[in-house]
């Protein structure tokens, strides 16, 4: 059973930074596609970032400050965020994919504000 658990969030001043982790467990990821997605209140879950074999992705308002990456052999992807901003306040879920495969993790909220 895949499993994916977030971790890092928490309450941050507007232009700091946060670093999101997700172990993702009963899987290898080497061929999968790795993403972050946020949901704010009353709004839908948007792409934040994604990662795979072929490069990154990243949505136009987090280009720039946001990186995502992973390590294949810690079974780990991260989003290391900077120069947060108090529109980034969301719960941020982890995803993989690969073939028939789609899983989320749990959630984990990011609040920026002073």
């Amino acid at each position: 059973q895949v499993q994916l658990a977030e971790s890092g969030g928490g309450l941050v001043q507007p232009g700091g930074s946060l670093r999101l982790s997700c172990a993702v467990s009963g899987t290898r990821f080497t061929f999968s596609v790795l993403g972050w997605y946020r949901q704010a209140p009353g709004k839908q879950r948007e792409l934040v970032a994604t990662i795979s074999n072929g490069g990154t992705n990243y949505a136009d308002s987090v280009k720039g400050r946001f990186t995502i990456s992973r390590d294949s052999a810690l079974s780990t992807v991260w989003l290391q965020m900077n120069r947060l901003k108090p529109e980034d306040t969301a719960v941020y879920y982890c995803n993989i994919r690969q073939g028939g495969l789609n899983s989320w993790g749990q959630g984990t909220q990011v609040t920026v504000s002073s």
